[in-house]
């Protein structure tokens, strides 16, 4: 674990400080001793305001009341502190969601659940993050937060469909940039048709159902 507190600490000069206390304060409820961790990437793909962020969230809650290691890569934490200075071209796009890959799969490789809830708008940036993880032989999950564009339009948590309609920003995703869905999840999540704690339920009974809960 602590290669993957090092890494961290170094690419954002303050995160690992709180990867450690929470890390730390499983070690002292007991869990992991005598056994291994199973660690583990949960990657949620979907638009912008499809709920991905808010479903990781409590699902994290959830898995730290167990006494599980977690950790949620936050897209714009990420973006502010490893991938400060990309744009959001399609090659900037990829080289961003592999980096948030690299520390994903650094994190489960160590025995975190490592939850991403991250757009990740290309299918072929996905499939190698999904491949860097089956050659380290570490347990990946894709998670397909499938909420329609005019319902993510609505909620507009960030205000981000509201500035490209008004013509201030271009290349949002799923309305003037792609966004390529998975074909083949893991999970879909219909979030639209159901509340935040059913969601998270899902996605906890998946991980159990794969032995990582």
């Amino acid at each position: 674990m602590r290669v993957a507190l090092m890494t961290i600490e170094q690419g954002t000069g303050q995160r690992g400080e709180g990867v450690e206390e929470r890390l730390s304060a499983t070690e002292e409820s007991g869990v992991g001793r005598g056994a291994v961790e199973r660690g583990a990437t949960v990657w949620l793909t979907g638009l912008p305001s499809a709920g991905k962020t808010t479903i990781a969230t409590a699902l994290a809650g959830r898995l730290r009341g167990e006494g599980h290691r977690v950790e949620v890569l936050d897209g714009d934490e990420i973006r502010e502190f490893l991938s400060a200075g990309l744009g959001f071209s399609r090659a900037d796009r990829h080289t961003n969601v592999q980096r948030i890959g690299f520390v994903a799969e650094l994190l489960a490789a160590n025995g975190v659940k490592a939850l991403v809830p991250v757009i990740a708008p290309y299918a072929e940036s996905r499939e190698a993050v999904r491949k860097r993880h089956e050659g380290e032989g570490t347990r990946y999950l894709e998670v397909h937060v499938a909420t329609p564009v005019e319902v993510c339009s609505v909620r507009d948590v960030k205000g981000l469909y509201a500035k490209q309609a008004a013509g201030e920003l271009t290349g949002l995703t799923g309305v003037d940039d792609p966004y390529e869905a998975p074909e083949a999840p893991d999970l879909r999540i219909e979030s639209h048709q159901q509340s935040v704690e059913e969601s998270a339920a899902a996605l906890h009974a998946l991980l159990t159902e794969r032995g990582l809960a």
